[in-house]
């Protein structure tokens, strides 16, 4: 490699960095610029029902669409997982799970949302609990 060029690189390294470590702020056009505080709500949602049966891809579907998709329209993420945790009695325990990401702005009737579908779920599907984790964030769409 051209040692001239390896040095001009470094350069442009260096003085790229230095703009980063003194606190350049980003310009207008930057997605960091454009962002917005909102809030990150993940929804974590066990799949085995007390019969020992399994909340069905037919059934999560039709959750989706009746429940969440009518609260949040402009849209949500929905991951596959499997879950772990330990019981009462010290006993490992796992099972297959849905997780929802949900992105919006913070105000009370959102968070009554979130609520509401907490509630429904443990509801129709018999669960004890739903795992609720809650994030500010940046975002821009």
């Amino acid at each position: 490699m051209n040692p001239q060029r390896t040095a001009w690189a470094l350069v442009l390294v260096v003085a790229g960095s230095a703009c980063t470590w003194w606190g350049v702020a980003p310009s207008a056009a930057s997605p960091a610029a454009a962002a917005s505080a909102q809030m990150l709500d993940r929804l974590y949602f066990g799949r085995a029902q007390p019969d020992g049966t399994e909340v069905s891809e037919q059934a999560w579907a039709e959750f989706l669409r009746d429940v969440v998709t009518p609260r949040f329209p402009h849209g949500l993420t929905v991951l596959a997982a499997h879950g772990q945790w330990r019981d009462a009695q010290g006993r490992i325990d796992s099972e297959r799970s849905f997780l929802i990401e949900l992105v919006h702005a913070d105000t009370a009737p959102d968070t009554a949302d979130v609520r509401a579908i907490i509630a429904a779920y443990k509801q129709r599907f018999r669960q004890e609990s739903v795992l609720w984790l809650r994030h500010a964030v940046q975002a821009t769409f």
